[in-house]
C-alpha cells in the first residue's frame, strides 16, 4: 500500500498541492480534480469553501482521512469508487463492487433513446438489459414522467444497488429490477430496450487501465473471445421483445458497430447508422423491428 502523502501540519492549499503532485507521480489522470474531490470528502467542504479557506489548517483527523483517501487513489482506485457514487445524466448513482462504474460515453444511449421518442408524457415501457447500477433505466425514466421500466442483471448484488438508486431518486414505483440471464424470463413487449453489454475481448482485459481492470466487475467487461458474445445472446431476445414501433439502443465498443449491427440484422432487425459519443467514437447502435 502507498504511504500517506504526509502527516506534517498542512494548510488546505498545501495539502491539495502535495496530493496533486503525488497522484500525478503515480500516473493518475486528472490528478488535480481527483485530489480536490477527495479533499472535499475529507473535510466535508465544497470546492468553493476550499478555495476560500486555502490558508486554513487541516485538523489532524482531516489530514489522516485525506492521506488514506489519497493512498487509495494512488493505488489507482477510481475516485467514484472511493466516494461510492458517480454522477450520470445529472443524477447521483451509488455504485458497488458488483456494478460497472458508469461512463459519460454511455449518456449517448440516453440521448439516442430520447431522440426517438415523440411524446415524452406517454406511458412508455422500457427494458434495461444488464442494468448494473440502474443508471440507464433510471436516467431515462427521469425524463419520461409516465414511463415504467424493468432492469435485469445476472448479479443479485447489482440488483440490490439498482433498487437502492431507484429509491434514492424517487423512482421505485416506476422501476422494477430482477435477477436474470438477460431477458430470458420475459414475454412482454417494450417500446425502448437499453443495453450496455460487456464488449471487451477477453484477451484485452489485462491491458486496460488499472481503474477499469482492477475495480470494475470482470463479468461486466468480458465480452468473450471477440467481444461480441453478449450481442449474440441478446439479439434474439431483443427481436422477440421489441414492440412493433419500438427501438433498441445498444452500446458498442470502438470499432464494433459493423459486427454488432450484423448480429442484430441477422435477427430481422433494422439497424440505423451508428451514433458517435462525445469523443467521436461510434458508441451506439439503434435497432428496430424490420419493415
Amino acid at each position: 500500500m502507498n504511504a500517506p502523502v504526509t502527516t506534517a501540519p498542512q494548510t488546505i492549499g498545501d495539502a491539495l498541492t502535495r496530493a496533486t503532485n503525488a497522484l500525478a507521480a503515480s500516473g493518475v489522470e486528472a490528478a488535480r480534480r481527483g485530489a480536490r474531490l477527495l479533499l472535499q470528502e475529507a473535510t466535508g467542504g465544497t470546492a468553493e469553501t476550499l478555495l476560500a479557506h486555502k490558508d486554513c489548517a487541516l485538523t489532524p483527523a482531516q489530514q489522516m482521512c485525506y492521506a488514506r483517501l489519497i493512498g487509495r487513489r494512488r493505488a489507482r482506485e477510481p475516485v467514484s469508487r472511493i466516494l461510492g457514487t458517480r454522477e450520470f445524466w445529472g443524477l447521483d448513482f451509488a455504485i458497488s463492487p458488483a456494478t460497472l462504474d458508469p461512463r459519460p460515453d454511455s449518456e449517448t444511449l440516453i440521448q439516442c433513446a430520447l431522440a426517438g421518442i415523440g411524446d415524452r408524457a406517454a406511458p412508455w415501457n422500457v427494458l434495461d438489459l444488464g442494468t448494473g447500477s440502474g443508471c440507464l433505466l433510471l436516467a431515462l425514466l427521469s425524463d419520461l414522467p409516465a414511463a415504467h421500466g424493468a432492469g435485469c442483471d445476472a448479479s443479485a448484488a447489482a440488483v440490490v444497488t439498482a433498487r437502492a438508486n431507484a429509491a434514492a431518486l424517487g423512482l421505485s414505483r416506476r422501476a422494477a429490477f430482477y435477477v436474470g440471464d438477460w431477458a430470458e424470463a420475459l414475454d412482454a413487449r417494450f417500446d425502448v430496450i437499453l443495453a450496455n453489454p460487456p464488449y471487451i475481448p477477453d484477451m484485452e482485459i489485462s491491458a486496460l487501465a488499472p481503474e477499469v481492470r482492477d475495480f470494475d466487475p470482470h463479468r461486466a467487461l468480458d465480452g468473450g473471445g471477440d467481444g461480441l458474445a453478449a450481442y449474440r445472446a441478446i439479439a434474439p431476445q431483443i427481436a422477440a421483445l421489441l414492440a412493433p414501433r419500438g427501438r433498441a439502443v445498444i452500446e458498442v465498443g470502438a470499432g464494433q458497430a459493423p459486427q454488432a449491427s450484423a448480429i442484430l440484422s441477422a435477427q430481422g432487425l433494422s439497424v440505423a447508422d451508428p451514433v458517435p459519443d462525445f469523443a467521436g467514437v461510434e458508441r451506439c447502435i439503434i435497432a428496430s423491428v424490420g419493415r
